[in-house]
């Protein structure tokens, strides 16, 4: 008879126990306001994304800019961020793997800084410190020197976006959302978006790597943000890329944000003037180790650098114009007219 008083006792307790939330003595709720952005959006497939994308990287193949370069370094490993003054910049590009980037200071226009890279190597020079930078592409031995650890890679491939090879890399495309600004409102709100996931084959075991996220706006289904990753799958180049523009009938982002988490640096370019498809020659990409400069070597360990070797030849592909020593230009790469 105990048994059942003790039985009836505890049905009775869960009982009341499942009454109080009717009651609202255990939980109270509240309205959750939804920002959904209003904007009217345009839906497309994979298929269709890929084609655009690989239909624009075709359309261009060499590039003539001037721009203005607002660098930062410093992050959560240096515990501050140091901005400097906006500096003036030029920036040749040719396909498929040439450039060579100047910035001059304000004012006295001299030079901060001179870069050229043949896809495999590079070669920066900066007049301020003395120095002239030479190593290789794929950060063999990593520095954290600020904007000494600047790579023209980065800047290559946030401006030219690499087609999508059907043969060695596969794309995945995901239906995502975004925190963008409304421009009515002025208030962050949530909007759809695509993310387009393009993952490649490795060399030999590595099998197959997460290469880069592509990031497509549903208002007008263009670029707006590339992550490019590391082999190891982390974040090499985190661009963004905002106020598309005509220019001379190719839509191209007059404002472009690159950020290097790893070596804790980023760079916003915003574009003064540009044209594309110009006929550019092999001297315009070839860099010479100023005379009395310090040779820094970043392909060698740390504690041979500094050393007195010159710079090592540049090895590009098979009829792409080398980066040798040549009679450095005058003066800095010629806005257009």
């Amino acid at each position: 008879m105990q048994k059942g008083i003790i039985i009836r006792t505890s049905q009775l307790a869960l009982t009341a126990a499942l009454a109080l939330p009717l009651t609202g003595c255990l939980f109270k709720s509240h309205k959750v306001e939804v920002r959904m952005s209003t904007a009217a959006l345009r839906a497309a497939t994979k298929d269709e994304i890929v084609t655009s994308l690989n239909h624009e990287a075709a359309q261009i193949k060499t590039v003539n800019a001037t721009v203005d370069i607002s660098p930062s370094v410093g992050g959560a490993k240096k515990g501050k961020v140091t901005e400097y003054t906006d500096i003036r910049g030029y920036i040749l590009v040719r396909k498929p793997t040439m450039l060579r980037m100047i910035g001059l200071f304000p004012v006295v226009r001299n030079r901060a800084f001179d870069m050229v890279s043949d896809g495999q190597t590079f070669r920066i020079s900066i007049p301020p410190k003395n120095k002239f930078i030479v190593g290789r592409n794929d950060v063999t031995y990593p520095t954290q020197q600020g904007l000494e650890s600047l790579r023209p890679q980065a800047i290559f491939d946030a401006l030219l976006l690499r087609p999508i090879d059907p043969e060695t890399e596969i794309a995945v495309l995901e239906a995502s959302t975004d925190i963008v600004l409304d421009p009515k409102s002025k208030k962050p709100v949530e909007e759809p978006n695509y993310i387009l996931s393009v993952i490649r084959k490795g060399e030999g075991n590595a099998g197959w790597l997460l290469a880069r996220k592509i990031y497509i706006n549903r208002q007008d289904l263009q670029l707006s943000r590339q992550i490019v990753y590391d082999g190891n799958g982390g974040v090499a180049t985190d661009a963004r890329y905002e106020n598309y523009l005509d220019y001379s009938g190719v839509l191209f982002p007059s404002k472009i944000e690159i950020s290097r988490p790893q070596e804790e640096y980023a760079i916003r370019l915003d574009v003064v003037k540009l044209k594309f498809n110009e006929d550019l020659r092999d001297d315009q990409f070839a860099l010479q180790q100023p005379a009395g400069a310090q040779l820094v070597r970043l392909d060698v360990p740390p504690t041979q650098r500094g050393a007195a070797t010159p710079p090592p030849p540049s090895t590009p592909p098979t009829g792409q114009a080398q980066v040798l020593p040549a009679p450095q230009p005058q003066a800095p790469v010629p806005p257009q007219k």
